[in-house]
This record gives C-alpha cells, sequence and structure tokens, in this order.
C-alpha cells in the first residue's frame, strides 16, 4: 500500500487511523486524530524524505550488526534481569539471585498456579513467565532468536531450565 502522505510504496507501510503511512512518516506522526488529518494533507517534499529512507536503513542495520556481535561476545543486550545487577558493565549475580533457582524449583516441583506463584515473588503473571523462559539464567543470551553464550555466572542448571521449559510445554503456556 502506498503512503498517503509521501505516495511511497512499501510492503513495510503501516496503519495508523486507518491510514497507510510508510515507516519515515509514521515515525512523524501526530498520536491525536485532529492533528494527524492535517499532517496527513500537509506538502512535503519527498526527496528530503528518501535522505531520511536511506540512512535510517543504514542505522537500522548498523545499529543490529552491533548488537549481534555484542551478543556473540555474551554480552546482554538490555537492563539486568531479576536475580542479577550490572558492575563495570558486566552482569553478575544481585542479593536476591536464590529466589531465582526457588521459583524455578517451585514451579517444577509444586502445583501452585502461575497468579499464586507470581503473587508470592511480587511478580505479574506475564513477568514470571518471562523468567521461567529467560535464558540469561542458564548462562545464555537470547538475541535475534539465536542463543550465544554469555559472559556471567549461571543462577540455574540448564537441566532444571529444561525441565521447565517441558513443563511450560506440556500446560501450553506461552
Amino acid at each position: 500500500m502506498k503512503c498517503k502522505k509521501c505516495g511511497y510504496d512499501s510492503k513495510n507501510n503501516r496503519k495508523k487511523f486507518d491510514v497507510f503511512l510508510c515507516e519515515i512518516c509514521f515515525s512523524f506522526s501526530p498520536d491525536e486524530k485532529p492533528v494527524f488529518d492535517k499532517y496527513v494533507n500537509e506538502k512535503i517534499d519527498t526527496a528530503v524524505l528518501e535522505t531520511f529512507r536511506l540512512y535510517s536503513k543504514n542505522l537500522r542495520e548498523k545499529q543490529k550488526q552491533g548488537m549481534i556481535q555484542k551478543a556473540v561476545k555474551g554480552n546482554l543486550m538490555s537492563r539486568a534481569p531479576l536475580g542479577y545487577k550490572i558492575l563495570g558493565g558486566k552482569l553478575i549475580p544481585a542479593e536476591n539471585s536464590k529466589e531465582i533457582e526457588e521459583i524455578f524449583e517451585e514451579f517444577l516441583n509444586e502445583e501452585k498456579s502461575l497468579r499464586n506463584l507470581a503473587e508470592k515473588h511480587r511478580l505479574s503473571v506475564n513477568g514470571l513467565k518471562k523468567v521461567l523462559k529467560n535464558f540469561t539464567y542458564i548462562g545464555k543470551i537470547k538475541f535475534n532468536n539465536q542463543i550465544y553464550g554469555g559472559e556471567h555466572q549461571p543462577l540455574i542448571s540448564t537441566t532444571l531450565f529444561n525441565h521447565v521449559q517441558n513443563k511450560l510445554e506440556k500446560k501450553g503456556i506461552k
């Protein structure tokens, strides 16, 4: 579909207020409908947009490659997960690191609901699911659907992690 603002035709165009916009026009588009309508109808120099388009594509690729290189070296891409802290740019076990093994053991060995287990550990149900699926706890880094060896200390065994993954799958928990 063509971008209603600049006419750029791409399969990556996105909808906002039922109007197709290219990635560039979308990123600058207002969130209020009346202002958005005015924005869409304003004239734009498409040659200027081509500069943005080229620059943003190159920037996106460079950023992704840099993040992949960081992951390959075993470095974390985001903030420290529960049970870890970042010290000197390195991921190290935090004071509450033993809680992670408790969470995994309780999920595996007790018949508690996710809600009850989450409440016990002051997490949301979605937060608990993220903990239970996080490869960081076995010393790995997951980025871009690839798993890399991490430079940090695991908090649980691979065996415990795999048993929990099997139970999650059997219960149909995504």
